[in-house]
């Protein structure tokens, strides 16, 4: 199977997908049709590599396209795309006041029909309505009740009974209302536009004799030294060879403080290099930096319907044949049945017709997801699907994994506790020296609290190093036997005491993993080292409460640590000692209890929850391609606050969505009303659907400046 990306710049209304699929369906080499109407995009997917007859079958319909090349620059690309110029108001402003004149001499004459009249409206309707004719010729010769075979029909039936002056300002205001919708869908357009456009075209590489030369980011190779200088954005994914600077990551991740990197840190393409120059060895190429991956996810999200506006396509898949069965009983039924004058009944039949237009209903759906998909990417939430989007405000709780979740994952030493008369620095050297050939996370630890400590001294000589599996270490240092390992193995050498073991039970007791320095004869040092808390798991849990969610931890370690971190966190529900099939079972429980709930894990571990949780989000910056590719919602910043702002948003979506809807069917119903009362016109009809379109697009495009205010947690708009 091939795939074929078409850009289409007249594509942006679900009118046009359905004369395209409907024009397709004859070639029988595709086999399955995409479309991204706010990229302007459709994918086919084909059997065959020509594509000679797809082409052929989309310019028949009077469409300009063009190929998607994968070597076009992010510049090309922003050419590709249709925007509404200053030509553009131009033709619409001299439709509109061709048509206001010949409103006003039409109102002033008391006539509708002479020559100056019916010039006058004609150049209005030549002018402002070519683009709007020739689809709903089209839409007529395929039958598609769209929105242009409406207008058509309206307009026509407008010119037949004389109503000229009707007739252009319907075409003006529906012209101008397709202007403004095209408008607004730049404006989304640009929002992703933004993430594409931040990687720079071009880096400096070295070459095989150790110059350097500007390239184009699409030749340089994996394993290539790219050298960045202050202020320059980064052009690839990588890892720092040599040199030390700041780079903001907030494109990336959303953090908004820059990121310190020095030699073997990762650096992503788009982020900004703000202090020093350095180099860096390329890992990955241009189409699969991290940047690429999150545009790819956010333009398939794009594509995506959400449960509200696959709702709204069938509503008026219905909706608009049921209205033009309704128009044409309307135009003929009074007539033949009760012998009723023509004229007004056709009229009222034509400004049902305009009223029926489902346009601001089918456009504000996609509009106001794309608008808050944006949004969040802008904040280092990647949302893969409008449907996450929309289903997390109706979120009842979250569960979360602990370590490297609630927790940094990485253990610290937290106390050292010297039992005899030695120094903490004595004992701490001791331990160090001990656990230096150790490759244990807890030998880790302690070895970095030693080195953090005491940079300038040295550790001591061991001989007769031994591990203990299970229990520690021992070994000897200037002729003293030690021993260093967890409570067990002090109980085994029986140099336990009251005092000793009140320590343990208390440090234990809070959650910590004891560790026991000794001799044959006493206990020496006790040492306690845990995984800490992120900074952000108590602010973020507090924030989710408020919004009233309840929480959740289902973790494979103990149940005193988990209960430890649970009391910090004043979290809900506690399920300890779990495997990666058991967390499936806790969650099966979790959704009986609560129907909707969330999960935030590493992506490896916990993906069997987050594939049976509602949605399933991940930390991204720690593990970004899994985050990616396992989750539903990525938080690539490893932010827990990110998750309260989630909820706020994907409430506010929802709010704006309903809004919308209800906006959108209110206008019509009160039109309708008009219109068989006979109080609406034509103009007034396109007029209140111009208005409706403007309002519901408008109100969609506001999530676009959505933003976080870190003062309380809160997030506002």
């Amino acid at each position: 199977m091939n795939k074929t990306t078409f850009y289409i710049p007249t594509m942006d209304c679900p009118a046009e997908e359905k004369l395209i699929r409907e024009k397709l369906r004859s070639v029988t080499n595709i086999k399955q049709l995409e479309f991204n109407l706010i990229q302007q995009e459709l994918i086919v997917t084909h059997q065959t590599s020509d594509v000679s007859d797809i082409q052929q079958a989309l310019t028949s319909l009077g469409l300009d396209i063009q190929i998607k090349n994968n070597s076009y620059t992010n510049k090309q690309l922003n050419l590709l795309q249709a925007h509404v110029t200053a030509k553009d108001w131009m033709i619409i402003t001299i439709s509109g006041l061709l048509a206001f004149t010949a409103e006003v001499i039409a109102f002033t004459t008391r006539t509708e029909n002479s020559l100056l009249i019916i010039v006058l409206a004609l150049a209005s309707m030549l002018v402002g309505g070519r683009v709007t004719f020739l689809k709903g010729v089209r839409a007529v010769q395929y039958f598609i009740l769209n929105i242009n075979f409406l207008m058509t029909i309206a307009v026509l039936g407008a010119v037949i009974i004389g109503e000229w002056p009707e007739a252009a300002m319907v075409t003006f205001l529906f012209g101008l209302a397709e202007t403004i919708e095209s408008y607004s869908l730049d404006k989304a357009r640009q929002a992703i536009q933004r993430l594409i456009e931040i990687a720079p075209d071009v880096a400096t590489v070295q070459t095989e004799e150790g110059s350097w030369e500007v390239k184009s980011v699409q030749e340089i190779q994996i394993n290539d030294i790219v050298w960045v200088k202050p202020g320059e954005r980064i052009p690839l994914d990588g890892i720092v060879l040599k040199g030390r600077t700041s780079v903001n990551q907030a494109p990336i991740t959303g953090e908004s403080i820059p990121v310190e990197k020095n030699k073997g840190d990762i650096v992503f393409a788009g982020s900004i290099n703000e202090r020093g120059s350095f180099e860096f060895k390329v890992t990955s190429q241009t189409n699969e930096t991290l940047l690429a991956k999150i545009i790819r996810a956010v333009q398939q999200a794009q594509s995506e319907r959400a449960p509200t506006q696959r709702f709204v396509d069938q509503f008026a898949k219905y909706y608009t044949p049921t209205i033009v069965i309704t128009a044409i009983l309307i135009a003929f039924l009074p007539t033949f049945i009760w012998q009723a004058p023509f004229y007004p009944w056709f009229y009222k039949a034509l400004v049902l017709l305009v009223i029926a237009c489902p346009c601001a209903l089918v456009i504000s759906t996609p509009i106001t997801v794309v608008s808050g998909l944006a949004a969040a990417a802008k904040h280092g939430i990647l949302i893969k699907g409008g449907t996450y989007l929309e289903i997390g405000s109706h979120l009842k709780a979250i569960a979360f994994d602990k370590t490297g979740t609630l927790t940094h994952g990485k253990p610290k030493a937290t106390d050292v506790i010297s039992i005899t008369k030695n120094s903490k620095y004595d004992v701490l050297q001791l331990a160090a020296s001990l656990e230096v050939n150790s490759e244990h996370p807890i030998a880790s630890a302690i070895i970095q609290h030693w080195q953090s400590s005491n940079q300038s001294s040295n550790l001591l000589a061991i001989h007769e190093y031994e591990t203990i599996p299970g229990r520690g270490l021992v070994g000897i240092i200037d002729g003293e036997h030690y021993f260093l390992g967890n409570h067990r193995f002090a109980e085994e050498n029986n140099v336990c005491n009251t005092h000793v073991e009140s320590i343990l039970h208390r440090l234990e007791q809070q959650g910590k993993t004891t560790i026991v320095l000794g001799t044959k004869h006493e206990v020496l040092a006790i040492l306690a080292v845990a995984d800490t808390l992120r900074e952000t798991s108590i602010q973020a849990i507090q924030s989710l409460h408020q919004l009233g969610i309840k929480i959740a931890m289902i973790t494979g370690d103990n149940p005193t640590t988990a209960q430890a971190i649970a009391g910090k966190l004043s979290i809900d529900d506690i399920q300890a000692n779990l495997l990666p099939e058991d967390k499936l079972i806790a969650m099966d429980e979790l959704l009986k209890k609560y129907n909707k709930v969330g999960m935030v894990g590493d992506g490896i571990n916990d993906a069997p929850a987050l594939a049976k949780a509602t949605i399933g989000f991940a930390m991204g910056h720690s593990g970004t391609d899994v985050a990616l590719e396992t989750a539903d919602v990525a938080l690539m910043e490893d932010n827990l606050n990110k998750l309260p702002f989630f909820i706020h948003l994907s409430r506010r979506v929802w709010h704006k969505l309903v809004q919308n809807i209800t906006l959108s069917i209110g206008i019509k119903i009160i039109f309708f009303a008009l219109a068989l009362s006979g109080l609406a016109s034509l103009w007034m009809a396109i007029l209140a659907d111009m208005g409706a379109s403007l309002i519901v697009v408008l109100n969609g495009l506001r999530l676009l400046n959505f933003s976080y205010i870190r003062q309380d947690e809160s997030v506002h708009k």
